[in-house]
C-alpha cells in the first residue's frame, strides 16, 4: 500500500469550508492512472492533514478515520459535442449565470471573486442558448508542473465546475455538490495557452443530476472528458 498525506489549502476551497470536489477528486485520483471515478464521502476539509492510501487499483482519502472519498480505476464510454471555437467559448461567458448569482462566489474553479492567478475563473455560459455550456480558460503558471503542464487535478477541478453549469438551473433553497466524478484524460494543456472548457447535460433521476464535460485545445484537440454526479442538497447546510 502506497501512503501519502497532505493538506488542502484554502486557495482550492469550494465551498466556504470545504475543498473544491474536481480538486479533490484528482488529487485521490493520482496514483490510479488515466482514467479513473472519484466518489466524495464527506465535506472535505481545508487545512487538514489527511492520509491518501492506493493499493490494487483503489485509493481511500482519510480524516482521521473518517472516510473523505475514495476512489478507482475505470472505463469511460463518452463522447463530448465537437469542440466550439475559443471565439464562440468567449462569446458564451456573459450568460454566466454565477455573474447574476453565484452559490458559491469564492470557489476556486468558477468564483467570479477570485483573482487573476489565483483562482481558475471559468465562467461557462450557454452556447446560442442551447443547453451546452463553454468557456475559454488560460491555466495560470502556478498550475504547471516542471515541463510547464497543467497538472492533472487541476484538469479535474475544471471539469468539475464546468459539468455544474450544465445542470445548475435549481428551484431557490438548493444547491448542487459533487457526489462522482469519472475522468479519462487523454492529452494535455500547457500553462499560459488559452484552451476550451465545455459542459453539457446528461440526464437526472431523483436529487442526482448528470453531466458531462471536456476540455479542449484552443484548436479544438481533446484532452480530457468526464462524466459527473451532482446531488440537490439545501443551500443552508453549505451557508
Amino acid at each position: 500500500m502506497q501512503v501519502e498525506h497532505f493538506e488542502i489549502a484554502q486557495r482550492f476551497r469550494g465551498p466556504p469550508r470545504s475543498g473544491n470536489g474536481g480538486y479533490v477528486a484528482g488529487r485521490v485520483a493520482a496514483p490510479l492512472g488515466r482514467t479513473a471515478a472519484v466518489r466524495l464521502k464527506a465535506p472535505p476539509p481545508l487545512q487538514t492533514l489527511l492520509k491518501l492510501e492506493s493499493a490494487d487499483g483503489q485509493s481511500r482519502l482519510l480524516d482521521g478515520d473518517k472516510l473523505i472519498a475514495e476512489g478507482r480505476g475505470t472505463t469511460l464510454d463518452l463522447s463530448p459535442p465537437p469542440a466550439p471555437s475559443l471565439q464562440q467559448a468567449e462569446a458564451a461567458v456573459p450568460a454566466f449565470r454565477g455573474f447574476r448569482s453565484h452559490i458559491f462566489p469564492g470557489c476556486f474553479v468558477c468564483g467570479p471573486e477570485r483573482a487573476q492567478a489565483d483562482g481558475l475563473r471559468i465562467f461557462p455560459g450557454a452556447l446560442d442558448g442551447s443547453e451546452t455550456v463553454a468557456a475559454p480558460w488560460t491555466p495560470d503558471a502556478s498550475l504547471g508542473d516542471e515541463s510547464g503542464l497543467v497538472k492533472p487535478e487541476f484538469l479535474w477541478a475544471a471539469l468539475d465546475c464546468t459539468s455544474a453549469f450544465a445542470v445548475m438551473d435549481l428551484p431557490e433553497g438548493l444547491a448542487i455538490v459533487l457526489g462522482e466524478l469519472a475522468v479519462d484524460i487523454t492529452g494535455s494543456l500547457s500553462v499560459d495557452q488559452p484552451c476550451i472548457a465545455l459542459g453539457w447535460p446528461i440526464g437526472a433521476e431523483g436529487r442526482k443530476r448528470f453531466a458531462g464535460s471536456a476540455l479542449y485545445t484552443a484548436g479544438g484537440q481533446l484532452v480530457a472528458v468526464a462524466r459527473a454526479v451532482w446531488v440537490e442538497v439545501p443551500l443552508s447546510s453549505w451557508g
